[in-house]
């Protein structure tokens, strides 16, 4: 799993998951859910699962959350700009729309 910062996000009072009415992005090696403004990764600990805020952006021009940023020229480590492994799609993980898609980090095969 991807290291970042330790950021607890806010108590949950259910479980972020496919059925749990937030958007979801494949993320590196995680999924990150969507909502309220706030990006949150799973976080398992010893004690049970909290949520953690996911890593911003670090280019200069840029405030989105890593799992959503789209900046033309990101240079940031932890930014998801993979490409769509797709043989007739050459849009980013995050931008794919590929009705058929196979590639398994794009983001709305989370």
């Amino acid at each position: 799993m991807t290291t970042t910062e330790h950021a607890p996000a806010e108590h949950h009072t259910h479980t972020h998951g496919p059925a749990c009415g937030h958007d979801s992005v494949v993320h590196l090696d995680h999924v990150d859910y969507l909502h309220d403004g706030h990006v949150h990764r799973e976080h398992p600990t010893a004690d049970g699962v909290h949520y953690d805020e996911c890593s911003t952006c670090s280019c200069s021009n840029c405030s989105d959350s890593c799992a959503v940023c789209d900046c033309s020229d990101c240079t940031c480590p932890t930014c998801n700009h993979a490409t769509c492994a797709c043989a007739h799609c050459t849009d980013s993980c995050n931008n794919c729309t590929c009705a058929d898609c196979t590639c398994s980090s794009c983001s709305h095969a989370a």
